[in-house]
């Protein structure tokens, strides 16, 4: 009998656009996730693919954007504790899934993680709007202002207690979990300018890195653990996504018999 399978969709920022091409490739395969979790882009991805978005109408709709596409500056980035919004991000989802959606409404079950700032763990979102969930699981500290959502009053980027989600995936009762992990090690690929932004998403890529790290080694309910190999491709600049998105095509087109096998296809 044919096993269920999950994907976790990992963090990535512009590096996440490969998740794009991994869904692709898996399509083509005739393979499709009985559960998907994300977390920050992979959220985003995510969401937009289990409310029946196609990969192909994914990429046409982000390969040419930049960050003034998808955020406002804040005028009180201190007072609003982010120097931006993500008005523009939602509007840009918005209409690629063709209108508001809840989780209770997706064809394929889902669910995305984010971190709550103000007891300081991973919470997972699984009721409500789908895409108020997964842009508050976007939400990059001190670059985003953090996000509402339900009984939760600051949520902010979920890679920062939970990179790649996978735990969830098995208490959603999935039985082969594939984890995509798009950032990988991202001690060493990147220095810090001296720039104020640059040092805080520097701090939170090493916390991130570390953690995921240990994960990644345990391997906790953890079918396969998958990387495109992205070099040092930088997740904060919204480039190179063309790169991104047949990297993630390539390492699907290469896993999608071993992930056939696991699922006793």
């Amino acid at each position: 009998m044919k096993k269920t399978l999950g994907l976790a969709l990992g963090a990535g920022g512009a590096r996440g656009v490969a998740h794009i091409g991994f869904l692709q490739a898996l399509g083509e395969a005739g393979i499709t996730p009985d559960f998907v979790t994300g977390c920050s882009m992979g959220a985003i991805v995510g969401g937009l693919y289990c409310a029946g978005v196609s990969p192909e109408k994914m990429i046409d709709g982000v390969r040419k954007l930049k960050m003034a596409d998808i955020a406002y500056i804040n005028l009180s980035p201190l007072k609003q504790n982010g120097l931006m919004r993500m008005k523009k991000a939602r509007k840009i989802v918005l209409d690629l899934m063709g209108g508001e959606r809840t989780f209770d409404s997706l064809p394929i079950p889902f669910a995305c993680v984010a971190t709550d700032l103000v007891e300081g763990k991973t919470v997972l979102l699984k009721e409500g709007n789908v895409i108020d969930a997964a842009l508050a699981s976007a939400s990059i500290p001190g670059v985003f202002t953090p996000a509402a959502f339900g009984k939760y009053e600051m949520l902010i980027d979920g890679c920062i207690t939970e990179r790649v989600p996978t735990r969830e995936l098995h208490e959603m009762g999935a039985e082969v979990i594939v984890a995509v992990d798009v950032l990988g090690n991202l001690i060493m690929d990147r220095e810090p300018t001296g720039r104020l932004l640059n040092t805080v998403l520097r701090v939170i890529d090493i916390m991130d890195t570390r953690q995921t790290r240990r994960k990644r080694l345990s391997r906790d309910h953890v079918s396969l653990w998958l990387e495109p190999k992205l070099g040092a491709m930088d997740q904060y600049k919204f480039k190179d996504l063309e790169f991104a998105y047949q990297k993630g095509y390539e390492l699907g087109k290469r896993k999608a018999a071993k992930i056939q096998a696991l699922l006793g296809e």
